[in-house]
């Protein structure tokens, strides 16, 4: 199938604040161009059992987890290109598979089981994975405004900076407006290093000079933890237990 691609690397995260940004950019220019994409909208629709195993999972850090999203560029309409996507991840390794699908397509095949007439092995695989985890349905839809860049001399070093992250729960549709409540503070960027070999010597000394450390974040995690906490404000529900047990 056209679109597919296999992709098998290591991402770093680090959660920094505006000058750190500003700086990193500045330096990085020497090293680092643009990619296709540049600046962009990122919309990620997030698919997962009625009671939210895939997550839930996820946030206990085992060594092995998965997790199944749509992801589109912008908002998309039936006609827009966007990604299936089948991302696992063992121990610090991402393994992520990615199909190319019209937005009605891929709506058409994650909730009614309508195959694109093209098969392929990812989509066997994306296939298997509904299948071992039934009534998958959308649950979550995470957008943020992002900055894409890759190494001059090497195309597999990349760099994102992901601000204003929101989250909804509502009109989960990558055709909708973007909307949500925010993830990070407004002056912060959630910074991903991707590498496949080892990090540059350059990018090392940039993040040592401005004390810029490695942090865990998953976007999901933090919003369904942040949805939780929020639903039992407005259940005002006082249990301490249970909340400081979401809140960590």
């Amino acid at each position: 199938m056209k679109g597919e691609k296999y992709f098998k690397r290591i991402e770093l995260k680090y959660l920094i604040n505006s000058e750190q940004q500003r700086y990193l950019l500045e330096e990085m220019k020497r090293y680092m161009k643009e990619d296709e994409f540049g600046k962009s909208v990122v919309n990620s629709l997030y698919f997962d059992t009625p009671d939210f195993y895939l997550i839930r999972r996820s946030l206990q850090k085992p060594a092995y987890k998965e997790k199944l999203r749509i992801r589109s560029y912008g908002r998309a309409n039936h006609e827009t290109k966007v990604f299936i996507e089948l991302k696992k991840k063992y121990k610090s390794v991402v393994y992520k598979r990615r199909i190319k699908l019209s937005e009605g397509e891929a709506m058409d095949y994650m909730e009614r089981d309508i195959y694109p007439k093209e098969q392929s092995q990812i989509l066997r695989e994306v296939d298997y994975f509904k299948k071992l985890h039934a009534n998958l349905s959308p649950k979550m839809l995470i957008s943020c405004d992002r900055e894409a860049f890759f190494a001059k001399d090497d195309s597999e070093f990349r760099i994102t900076f992901d601000k204003n992250i929101k989250y909804r729960q509502d009109n989960l549709s990558l055709c909708d407006k973007i909307s949500g409540n925010p993830i990070i503070n407004d002056d912060e960027a959630l910074m991903e290093i991707k590498v496949v070999g080892g990090m540059p010597i350059w990018m090392t000394r940039l993040l040592s000079e401005k004390r810029i450390f490695k942090t865990s974040f998953s976007k999901y995690g933090k919003a369904y933890k942040m949805s939780k906490l929020r639903k039992l404000e407005k259940d005002d529900i006082y249990n301490q237990e249970e909340y400081l047990k979401i809140a960590i």
